[in-house]
């Protein structure tokens, strides 16, 4: 994995400094007409022997680049914010949008190699920590981004004679004092760790690229080459994306019966039931609400349905007496620029909440295999991979804590053309439905075979689909939060 990492190169000053203007105007030319073009996103990840120069390695990198097109992350230790949130939120909030480059020192690698050179964590979390970060870069090269990941190599004579060096200078005596590693004296096990995760998670989309760090001069003219070229292989190659994507088996259906068909839409509840019900349910969701152990737990509600299905009525009534302090309720449109430029999960993955909070969701991530799949806003292949990153997402919230629950609420189209007419005939309901609402009864049947791959696709032990009668508005509202207090009282 190191051999080529360990030839020595001898390049001078005078001969960097030659090369480089060239160098840093072919850079720039590249990096115009990406920020032009906006084709797609870069990301460069660095991480090292200690001693290897990072650190350095960035300063250079503001040199040679537009810097105001640049992102430049460093992680330390999780803040009290970031701990409480899925470990990788921390990372979806940095990342660079189509155009610019993303700089990280360690980043995700950072954890899990940290822990495995400590001993602090088993084989078998190690190794499920690395896929997740596999499929992490997968579903950023399928989203178009161009992933560079730099291991920057020392031997260990070459590194114990560095970190002597940097530990007698001010300016440079932290690098070594904040070591996680211990230096030189595990040299040999952070060498084969690193070679352990280098060959776990190299991949054809998010290769690792080892370079010797003992020349400064080879080391820059090393890594801005290898950038540059990246750069210019894949504007060349436009639109196309860098990962294959494998689509999922459709299932039949042979006898015309669906989790949708096979609800009975028939249910009712009386109205004098339903208010001792609502409160009933109102009143145990805000005592579960204030039990300590939720404290260190989260709840997030999804809500997608038929259009007039009664979601935003659904949502009012869970959250009517809840604190006001802990809840947020996000309704998301059509993706603005800013989002579009980010890989698809990105706006959501903003919008998750604390330890002790709450998050509602009206319409959520699934709009990717719904409406996006349905109208033909986004590629099959975009939405069939899409299946595989929400339940990695959501497999991410729950192994953070948080209580994944997530309700479709079903109605029959008679049912959904009577609500629509009486829209129209109340003046302050008018605002809900517009053409688009009638167009899409056209295609009623898609949407029927697109939400019933959702539900057999993403419905998880740990984030299942409760699917919601909601003919009658009151039976709808007291199931979802019958259901919502069930898991609340299964998970605490």
């Amino acid at each position: 994995m190191f051999e080529s990492a360990e030839i020595a190169h001898d390049i001078d000053k005078t001969t960097f400094e030659e090369q480089l203007p060239q160098l840093r105007t072919d850079i720039l030319n590249a990096q115009f007409e990406l920020i032009e073009t906006k084709a797609f996103p870069t990301i460069l990840l660095f991480s090292g022997m200690e001693g290897t120069g990072v650190v350095d390695t960035l300063t250079n990198a503001y040199t040679v680049l537009d810097a105001r097109h640049v992102v430049v992350s460093a992680f330390d230790k999780p803040t009290e914010e970031e701990s409480e949130r899925p470990r990788m939120w921390r990372y979806w909030r940095m990342l660079p949008p189509r155009g610019e480059l993303g700089i990280y020192i360690g980043a995700w690698y950072n954890a899990p190699l940290t822990n495995r050179i400590l001993n602090k964590s088993s084989i078998a979390e190690y190794k499920q920590e690395l896929e997740r970060i596999k499929r992490f870069e997968s579903m950023l090269a399928s989203e178009g981004a161009l992933i560079l990941k730099f291991w920057l190599h020392l031997g260990k004579g070459e590194q114990k004679k560095r970190l002597k060096k940097l530990g007698r200078s001010a300016r440079t005596s932290w690098r070594v004092e904040e070591s996680p590693w211990g230096g030189s004296k595990r040299y040999q096990e952070v060498k084969l760790a690193a070679e352990d995760m280098m060959r776990r998670t190299g991949t054809d989309h998010a290769p690792w690229i080892a370079v010797n760090a003992a020349n400064r001069y080879s080391r820059g003219l090393t890594i801005l080459t290898t950038v540059l070229n990246a750069i210019n292989a894949r504007l060349a190659r436009g639109s196309e994306t860098a990962a294959p994507v494998t689509a999922p088996v459709n299932v039949p259906i042979l006898d015309g019966r669906n989790v949708l068909t096979a609800l009975d839409l028939s249910l009712q509840l009386e109205k004098e039931d339903y208010k001792k019900q609502l409160a009933r349910y109102q009143d145990r969701l805000n005592e579960l609400l204030s039990r300590k152990k939720f404290r260190k737990r989260s709840l997030v509600l999804v809500f997608e349905g038929n259009d007039a299905a009664g979601k935003g009525g659904a949502i009012r009534r869970v959250i009517q007496f809840m604190d006001p302090r802990r809840y947020r309720v996000n309704q998301f449109a059509a993706p603005t620029d800013e989002e579009k430029a980010q890989p698809y999960l990105w706006r959501f993955w903003r919008r998750l909440p604390r330890q002790g909070d709450v998050a509602l969701f009206d319409r959520s991530w699934y709009g990717r295999v719904l409406v996006e799949r349905v109208e033909n806003f986004c590629s099959e292949a975009d939405w069939r991979r899409a299946y595989s990153e929400i339940n990695d997402f959501e497999a991410e919230m729950s192994d953070a804590g948080a209580i994944v629950v997530k309700f479709w609420l079903a109605i029959d189209r008679d049912e959904q053309e009577a609500r629509f007419k009486a829209r129209e005939e109340t003046g302050y309901k008018r605002y809900k439905i517009t053409d688009e609402d009638w167009r899409n009864r056209e295609k009623w049947d898609e949407y029927t075979m697109a939400v019933c791959d959702m539900v057999d696709q993403t419905s998880t032990s740990t984030a299942p689909w409760t699917l919601v009668e909601a003919n009658n508005k009151y039976h709808a509202r007291v199931k979802v939060l019958k259901t919502i207090c069930g898991r609340l009282e299964e998970s605490l």
